[in-house]
C-alpha cells in the first residue's frame, strides 16, 4: 500500500518518491544531463513521462524540452532508467540504486563500446576532450612513462562520435547505440526556422547549409529525437530508428519497447537474428 508520494524539483533536478511500509522508491531527473529528447517518454508503459516543446527565453534563446514525470502514473519500473542513454535517470530503492527491470531480466542494458589506442595519442593532444559535447573524456599523461591516459565515462556517452571524427590520429572508435535515418522535408521545413539546429546536443549534426537550409550529419546523430520536438511542423523532420545497440535478451517488454522506438520491422529484425542465433547455437551443439 503506498502511504505517501513526493514530488520535489530544482532547476538541476526532478526528483519523485514512492513511500510504502517496506520499502521506498525514488526517481530522479538530472536536468543537466537530460536534453529533453523523446525516448524515455516513448518506451514508459505508463505513459507518466511527457516531453513539452521547447519555450523561448527573454533574450529569445531557445531553451531545451523540458521532461516531466507524473509521479501518480510511475511504477518505478526502470525502464527510463535503463534506455536513457545520457544516464539522466536514477531509480533507486531504498537509498540503493536498482533497476527491476534489469534485475528481473526483463529489458538489456545498452552497450557503450568505445575503443581507445592511446599509445597512438602524443602527450600535447586534447582534440578528443574538446570534441566531446558533454565533458565526459578527460586526458592525462603519466609523466614518469610519457604515457597517455585516455578517461571517458562510458555510462553517460550516447555514442555521438564526435571525438572519433574530431581525433586526427585515428585513436578513437566508436560504435553507435542507436543506429537509423533522419530526414528533412525542405518543402516544409519553415523558413529561416532553426529549432532543429538549436536543441541538437551534438555540434554541427543540425546545420544551415550554403541554399540556407537546415541540412543534417547523420554519422555523428544519435538519433534521440529532441529535433523532432522541436520542430514546429508536423512531418518536415522525420526519424527511423532501426537497430539498438544493447546486450543480449529474450523478453517481451523489450519487443514491445523496441517496436516503439524503432518499427515493427526493426523489432522482427531483432527477432529474426535471434532466431538465426540460436539456430546456429543448436547446431554447433549437436556435431561437438
Amino acid at each position: 500500500m503506498v502511504m505517501k508520494l513526493l514530488k520535489t524539483e530544482t532547476e538541476r533536478e526532478l526528483a519523485i518518491e514512492r513511500i510504502m511500509y517496506t520499502k521506498r522508491y525514488s526517481l530522479v531527473l538530472d536536468r543537466d544531463l537530460c536534453v529533453g529528447c523523446e525516448i524515455c517518454q516513448t518506451v514508459c508503459p505508463r505513459e507518466a513521462i511527457k516531453v513539452a516543446k521547447p519555450t523561448r527565453s527573454e533574450n529569445e534563446e531557445l531553451k531545451r524540452p523540458t521532461t516531466m514525470i507524473d509521479e501518480a502514473k510511475c511504477q518505478f519500473c526502470g525502464i527510463c532508467n535503463a534506455i536513457c542513454p545520457f544516464g539522466a535517470l536514477t531509480l533507486r530503492v531504498n537509498g540503493e540504486n536498482v533497476v527491476p527491470v534489469l534485475e528481473k531480466e526483463s529489458f538489456p542494458c545498452l552497450v557503450h563500446e568505445i575503443e581507445v589506442e592511446a599509445a597512438k595519442c602524443p602527450t600535447d593532444c586534447r582534440e578528443c576532450e574538446k570534441a566531446c559535447p558533454f565533458n565526459l573524456i578527460k586526458v592525462s599523461v603519466d609523466d614518469a612513462k610519457q604515457a597517455v591516459q585516455v578517461n571517458i565515462d562510458r555510462e553517460h556517452c550516447p555514442g555521438c562520435r564526435l571525438c572519433e571524427v574530431k581525433c586526427p590520429y585515428d585513436a578513437i572508435v566508436v560504435r553507435k547505440i542507436v543506429s537509423g535515418t533522419i530526414r528533412i522535408d525542405l518543402e516544409k521545413c519553415p523558413e529561416n526556422c532553426r529549432n532543429c539546429v538549436d536543441v541538437c546536443p551534438v555540434p554541427g549534426v543540425m546545420f544551415v547549409g550554403d541554399n540556407r537550409k537546415v541540412d543534417v550529419n547523420d554519422y555523428c546523430c544519435i538519433y534521440c529525437g529532441v529535433c523532432r520536438i522541436a520542430c514546429p511542423v508536423e512531418g518536415a523532420l522525420e526519424i527511423q530508428r532501426s537497430s539498438i545497440y544493447h546486450t543480449s535478451i529474450h523478453s517481451g517488454a523489450w519487443n514491445k519497447a523496441l517496436e516503439k522506438l524503432t518499427s515493427t520491422k526493426g523489432m522482427a529484425k531483432e527477432l529474426h537474428t535471434k532466431l538465426a542465433v540460436k539456430a546456429r547455437e543448436s547446431v554447433k551443439r549437436r556435431f561437438s
